[in-house]
């Protein structure tokens, strides 16, 4: 200690009287390297914390973007959803002012598995007036009528089903027949007509209005095949204008001019009052 007092006092001793002015840029450029080697490992590890620290603000940046990116792409997916229900409630608002009848939207709830039955389910029933034997359309034509209603449900009977026959004609001559349910989702037939009856590829099949269940002049087919047999009968095939695997909604129509009877929840009746409670005293 005594040995640093003393050299401390020669170099300020030095330092007053000027001579160190010319050893200090001799000296200070001895001992540069020095300092840069003592200095460097401070450097070094400001340098690495600051990286460190810019990369972990980097990717928990990124994290973040990548998280907006899915919930905006998520909800963007809905939107288009959203605009694809939007085009098919336009086009049955638009079929339902062709229609010129009562009509009630509504949405498919279900699908019977059953195979070569092809009934669905719609979440409309009594409550709204819906009854058996009515006609069901979406924006582009027939697609069955109600087969059974609950109070709250009701199912449909779809043209391609099996057991289901509805009356047709062809647009272009009035010719009349019945179209027949074949248990394939994308094809009637019309076995009913001779094999030299004026039908053609490409003719449309409205509704006749026989029977009552279908208004008449609703498109319901078009003649895709003619095939002529040894029978009197040619075989004719037909592929239903009404996307019935694809329909989220459906058009209940009432054909009549009657309000549509709404039928309200049942109340449950009040418990009878006994004789003296309205009695006055």
């Amino acid at each position: 200690m005594a040995a640093c007092v003393a050299a401390g006092l020669v170099l300020l001793t030095i330092e007053q009287h000027g001579a160190w002015q010319g050893l200090r840029l001799p000296f200070a450029t001895l001992i540069y390297p020095l300092q840069q080697a003592v200095n460097s490992p401070v450097h070094l590890v400001r340098k690495a914390i600051d990286t460190l620290s810019s990369y972990t603000d980097l990717a928990a940046e990124n994290q973040r973007l990548r998280d907006e990116q899915l919930v905006l792409k998520t909800k963007l997916l809905k939107f288009a959803a959203l605009e694809q229900e939007n085009i098919r409630l336009r086009g049955l608002l638009d079929t339902s002012f062709k229609v010129g009848e009562q009509v009630l939207i509504a949405e498919l709830l279900s699908i019977n598995l059953v195979p070569y039955e092809h009934v669905v389910v719609v979440n409309k029933g009594s409550r709204f007036g819906v009854h058996p034997q009515q006609a069901v359309f979406d924006g582009n034509g027939v697609v069955g009528q109600v087969l059974r209603v609950t109070p709250q449900t009701a199912e449909v009977m779809l043209i391609t089903d099996p057991s289901h026959a509805i009356p047709v004609q062809i647009n272009r001559n009035g010719l009349r027949t019945i179209a027949l349910g074949t248990g394939q989702i994308d094809r009637l037939a019309l076995p009913y007509l001779p094999s030299n009856a004026d039908v053609q590829v490409g003719d449309l099949l409205v509704t006749s209005g026989m029977g009552g269940v279908f208004p008449q002049g609703y498109p319901v087919a078009k003649v895709t095949a003619i095939s002529p047999q040894k029978s009197p009968f040619a075989k004719i095939s037909a592929v239903p204008v009404a996307q019935l695997d694809r329909n989220r909604e459906l058009l209940l129509v009432w054909s009549d001019s009657q309000p549509i009877p709404r039928i309200p929840e049942a109340v449950p009746n009040p418990a009878p009052r006994s004789p003296t409670a309205d009695a006055r005293p």
